[in-house]
Parts: structure tokens; sequence; C-alpha cells
């Protein structure tokens, strides 16, 4: 019993899994904005999608669903709750009714320029690494996407 111990323990410790490593990684992020996002009231989900409105304004809702790869069941009552908050828009695009496309307010605009992640971007310690970093950790996970797609559909 042992000996069985001991061997499947070489090849198969938590900290050889690179998936661990990006899920606690992931929770030690949401760790560090927690304190900073509870003083302006918001989840990081609620966050992101405000910095991905910040990025590129009246996005339909699918389009910024793929953005933050969220369903819209998921993204639906989070965009909601930034409505009523006052921190974006919802409306029905003119050019196709079925479309509702989202935008930033001035309030959402100005609560985005806060940068609030700059602390947590150096609580990193990763320096001039972060960029490289973000790079590989982004091409990792396009590629892991690119790669079950293509399972899924053969």
């Amino acid at each position: 019993m042992a000996r069985n111990a001991k061997a499947a323990g070489k090849g198969r410790k938590l900290s050889n899994f690179l998936c661990f490593a990006v899920y606690s990684a992931n929770l030690a992020f949401g760790r560090a904005y927690k304190p900073l996002l509870d003083k302006v009231g918001l989840t990081y989900t609620q966050y992101i999608a405000l910095v991905a409105l910040s990025d590129e304004d009246e996005l339909t809702v699918s389009a910024l669903g793929e953005k933050l790869f969220l369903e819209s069941n998921t993204l639906t009552p989070i965009l909601k709750k930034l409505e009523q908050m006052g921190y974006l828009k919802r409306h029905r695009d003119p050019a196709d009714e079925r479309q509702v496309r989202v935008s930033l307010t001035p309030a959402g605009r100005k609560l985005i320029e806060q940068d609030l992640g700059q602390s947590v971007i150096e609580a990193t310690g990763l320096g001039d690494d972060f960029p490289v970093v973000q790079t590989t950790v982004s091409r990792l996970r396009d590629n892991l996407l690119r790669n079950t797609r293509a399972r899924e559909k053969s």
C-alpha cells in the first residue's frame, strides 16, 4: 500500500499541475481585488464587464459575452445590476431589434478611470515580466479553447 501511494505521488503532485497553478492564481487575484471592489460596490465580474466596455463601447450583449467568456444568461443579470447602479445603459439596436447594445454611462466611465487594478498589478511582483506572463497566459487560454473547439467539431 505504501509503495502504491509513493508511486502515485511521483507524477500526480498537485504542484505539478499547470491547471491548478492557473486556478489558484485566479483565486488569489479574486482575493486581491475584493477589498478594492468592495469599496465601490462591485463584484469582479461586474468590474471586468465595465473594463471591457471601456475598451469598446456599444457592444452587443453577445459580443460582450464572447469577450468575457460568459453566456448571455449569466451576463444579463450582471448588466441589469450595473444599469440599476447607473454605470451602463442597455438599448435595442435600431438596425436589428433582436440585439441589445450596452454602453458605459459617464458614471461608469468615471469609475473605470480610477484604475482600481494598478495596485493588484504591483502586488503580483512581476515587474517588467508582467506583460510577458499576461501574453503567455492569454496564449495558453486561446490554444486550449481552439483545441477544445476542434475536438468538439470532430
